[in-house]
């Protein structure tokens, strides 16, 4: 029973890793917005979707992993400068441009349907034997995305806390307004983040895509409440929480997995969220405001 319990664990930090990164990246872009992006689940699949249409033209990892990151940046840029930002300078409330989210999830959701039909499309990234590390069990492709998450988040720290643009990202965050009058220029900032975010998006489709190795057009969306579930219990607008989330959520759900069905272990992800808000609305790392990102 410890034996698999250990290797629950390490499958685990697996999709914890998946999760942490679609998990910043909503954080960063609701943090700037103060919108929940309802279409992130389906700017997942989109970026996966890229990686396996690139998969035909060339067969590289790294290009692949590039080209699920071009298409959620520019999705998501589409996204904001065509849609939200219009809607925000005519002044719509957030519940307003939530629901042009949603909106446009079906509309995109739709369109990949429309493109790669509803049977699931076969995307492998070669044989991948497991390997014993310490108590753990993991595969070649399993590290790679642990590698692929530690280095993306450490990223996503590195310019937020030490670049001028991070402190920029953060003033905005904190407030719009009072970052425009020390010159900072929201729009831009705005503009940026959702692309950034954009682009994690898409590399969390390709991750998730490479682990689960066959999918559809709904790929994203069923994998949309596991990451708001991460992104409420660490703290919404939090950097720092949503890591610490993702890690709880995705290492609960494979334990889980261990004593319930796996085809139900997202419930856990439900429950977590459920009291969440019902004890700790705030998150494990309250934010002294909501739309701050703290480091």
């Amino acid at each position: 029973m410890l034996l698999n319990l250990t290797h629950a664990f390490g499958f685990g930090l697996v999709t914890a890793s998946i999760l942490a990164i679609a998990t910043v990246a909503l954080t960063m872009q609701y943090s700037v917005t103060n919108v929940p992006n309802f279409a992130q689940g389906d700017i997942m699949t989109a970026g996966a979707f890229g990686a396996y249409t690139t998969q035909f033209v060339v067969n590289n990892v790294i290009v692949q992993a590039v080209a699920a990151m071009v298409v959620g940046a520019a999705i998501s840029f589409f996204l904001n400068w065509f849609l939200l930002q219009p809607f925000a300078r005519r002044g719509a409330k957030p519940l307003i441009l939530f629901v042009v989210t949603i909106a446009f999830a079906f509309v995109l959701e739709n369109t990949m349907l429309a493109i790669y039909g509803g049977s699931p499309v076969l995307y492998k990234l070669g044989d991948s034997p497991p390997n014993q590390i310490g108590p753990l069990l993991l595969t070649g492709r399993d590290l790679v995305i642990i590698a692929t998450a530690l280095v993306s988040l450490a990223s996503v720290y590195i310019v937020l806390k030490y670049t001028k643009f991070g402190k920029a990202q953060r003033a905005v965050a904190d407030s719009p307004d009072l970052a425009r009058v020390s010159g900072i220029d929201a729009s831009r900032v705005v503009h940026l983040t959702m692309t950034w975010a954009g682009a994690m998006t898409g590399l969390a489709g390709f991750v998730l895509a490479a682990q689960v190795g066959a999918f559809t057009h709904t790929l994203g969306f069923t994998f949309l409440l596991v990451v708001l579930a991460a992104a409420v219990v660490g703290g919404i607008g939090q950097v720092n929480g949503a890591m610490i989330g993702a890690l709880l959520i995705g290492v609960g759900m494979e334990v889980a997995a261990l004593y319930i069905a796996p085809d139900y272990k997202q419930s856990v992800a439900f429950v977590a969220l459920v009291i969440t808000i019902l004890f700790r609305p705030d998150g494990i790392i309250p934010s002294p405001s909501r739309r701050a990102v703290q480091l």
